[in-house]
């Protein structure tokens, strides 16, 4: 199960309000939780082991202004990620997470200003976001029996500089 669970915005710290931290949490983190729960309750009935992988973000790991909530919710994916592991792994049940840069897909450019995309991509090395099927190349592997030892990790997908 690929779990794609995720909401982002942009609010200082000092005027987000309880409503935007929660709505960010509860659809990024919680949502996430969920779906592992689901997939994981699925995979142990079914006797047959599996595999989940959750998308996490480079924001979990490096402050950007503006995304102390998206950063929560995404370390929160990492931790949950490393715990629901050790829980699901007696049922032959793999959890790991893959945590991209920013990819550039029509949603991201809907809900995202001009001026913070072109903030973004000056930020990556390549000096360019990353295409979907960047990220997409490198959930596969966690995915699939190449990494059938892996449990519990997180794969960063960045070419961030700065």
């Amino acid at each position: 199960m690929i779990n794609n669970a995720g909401l982002g915005g942009t609010a200082d710290i000092l005027d987000m309000t309880d409503e935007e931290w929660l709505r960010v949490i509860d659809i990024t983190l919680t949502g996430t939780f969920r779906c592992v729960r689901a997939a994981g309750t699925r995979m142990r009935d079914a006797g047959r082991g599996g595999v989940i992988v959750n998308n996490a973000s480079v924001i979990g790991w490096r402050a950007r202004e503006g995304q102390a909530h998206y950063a929560a919710a995404k370390a929160g994916v990492m931790a949950l990620t490393r715990c629901s592991a050790l829980d699901l792994a007696p049922h032959g049940i793999r959890v790991n997470a893959v945590s991209p840069s920013p990819a550039m897909h029509p949603f991201l450019a809907k809900v995202t200003s001009d001026e913070l995309l072109a903030e973004l991509k000056g930020r990556e090395a390549f000096g360019r976001a990353a295409e979907p099927w960047e990220i997409a190349n490198v959930m596969v592997f966690p995915a699939s029996d190449y990494a059938s030892y892996m449990t519990g990790e997180t794969v960063s997908v960045s070419s961030q500089h700065a």
